[in-house]
């Protein structure tokens, strides 16, 4: 064996030792790939869809346990496989920007390739386990995973401004998901609860894309604040948080507790949304709107499946 030889066995064998006495690194690498907070925070909507469906139908859970776990289990799987997907076809884009340079694609900890098979994977079995379900649960399924994958990720991210609204209908249909497992979603409540996630999702990605411009910038992506400017982001902000303030009512079925509270909820924001066209340090305002969105969100489906236990 030559030097050479010896001196890349020793490496390797020093790497597999390093990897060995982490596997946290590993966990790190996957939560990365597969988004877990944003996989999270789209199961959640799943859930509650699927548990609103059974309280408006008066069905019991004991009767329909199995059903639940096909669906959450399936619909996390297709969401998993379009965010694998998305990181294995951005990865020119996570190499120039800052928060998403430690992802595994680009880093090389896990290989392109297994990364497009990872994707292809789970898709197939997520899209296998929806089916098993209804028709119109993974109908609604394919939806939100054609149009991340391909007319967010691959045709629009990075050519126009409107890639948001496209985005923001793949993140709206999970309730639909849940809902549509049990019984048709051509009801009030789940086209409701669509409707918030849909507009929720743009002053949030708004948001988002304000705290980063700069390196939405560099990577050539077209989000709004990049190509017209933080005004025009805030005004945006502003409309579509105020078009949240009257979905509350139609959803009194829920109860006058619930209304109130996302009525509270929804004002509250409006009056941050708006205190942007006084601030003086816009990234700072930004990151106050991204706050007040998650735990928006997180609350107001959450309060949802409260008010009906």
């Amino acid at each position: 064996m030559s030097k050479d030889e010896l001196s890349s066995f020793r490496k390797a064998g020093k790497e597999l030792l390093v990897d060995e006495r982490n596997p946290s690194s590993l966990i790190s690498d996957l939560k990365s790939l597969f988004k877990a907070g944003v996989l999270i925070a789209n199961v959640l909507p799943v859930f509650s869809g699927f548990w609103l469906a059974l309280h408006f139908t008066n069905k019991s859970f004991v009767d329909y346990w199995e059903l639940f776990l096909l669906t959450m289990i399936g619909s996390t799987m297709v969401m998993a496989g379009a965010l694998i997907l998305n990181n294995w076809y951005d990865v020119d884009i996570d190499t120039v920007m800052e928060r998403t340079k430690k992802r595994p694609t680009v880093t090389g900890n896990i290989s392109l390739n297994v990364v497009l098979i990872m994707g292809i994977v789970f898709t197939i079995i997520g899209f296998i386990l929806l089916l098993f379900t209804t028709i119109e649960a993974a109908i609604y399924g394919f939806v939100g995973w054609f149009t991340y994958v391909f007319l967010y990720t691959m045709w629009s991210k990075r050519r126009y401004t409107f890639n948001t609204v496209i985005g923001s209908i793949s993140g709206a249909v999970t309730p639909l998901i849940g809902w549509a497992a049990l019984d048709s979603s051509l009801h009030i409540i789940p086209i409701i609860l669509f409707l918030i996630l849909f507009i929720f999702q743009m002053p949030h990605t708004f948001a988002i894309a304000m705290k980063k411009c700069k390196e939405y910038s560099a990577a050539g992506v077209a989000m709004l604040p990049v190509v017209r400017g933080f005004a025009v982001t805030k005004v945006q902000i502003v409309v579509y948080v105020a078009c949240l303030l009257p979905l509350p009512f139609f959803l009194a079925p829920l109860g006058t507790a619930f209304i109130v509270l996302a009525t509270l909820f929804n004002a509250g924001w409006l009056v941050v949304s708006i205190s942007g066209f006084f601030t003086k340090n816009d990234l700072k305002w930004a990151h106050v709107i991204f706050l007040y969105s998650v735990n928006y969100i997180t609350i107001l489906f959450l309060l949802m499946v409260i008010v009906t236990i």
